[in-house]
């Protein structure tokens, strides 16, 4: 499978079960600090009992970004610990970023984000 067709793949999944979400990144310090906000479809999914492990813990969510939706969206890569992601109004904090595991041919198609909050 190509990268391309790997990235169609997951389009077609996403148009199907994904939603809308928000994924945000604080500038600065303080309480009115600046911050920078995409709007990307993303699948968002519990871990399942097998998966909590770790520093995985239960209430945690998967969520699996599409790496051109936010390039597309200018959102300075890699999505980082600490950075936010709005899911159904509720903003939740980035534990893990993982940039590695939906990789084809190298080049990222992904990420899986572990989120908490």
């Amino acid at each position: 499978m190509t990268p391309q067709e790997c990235r169609e793949t997951y389009r077609s999944v996403l148009d199907e079960v994904g939603e809308d979400v928000y994924i945000r990144r604080y500038l600065g310090t303080g309480a009115n600090r600046p911050r920078f906000e995409v709007k990307v479809q993303a699948r968002v999914m519990e871990f399942t009992a097998v998966e909590l492990s770790g520093s995985i813990i239960q209430g945690d969510v998967k969520l699996i970004v599409l790496a051109e939706d936010l390039i597309s969206a200018q959102f300075d890569l890699p999505v980082l610990k600490n950075d936010k992601a709005i899911v159904r109004g509720k903003e939740i904090n980035i534990e893990s970023s993982d940039g590695n595991t939906r990789r084809i041919n190298g080049e990222i198609i992904a990420y899986e984000l572990q989120g908490r909050g």
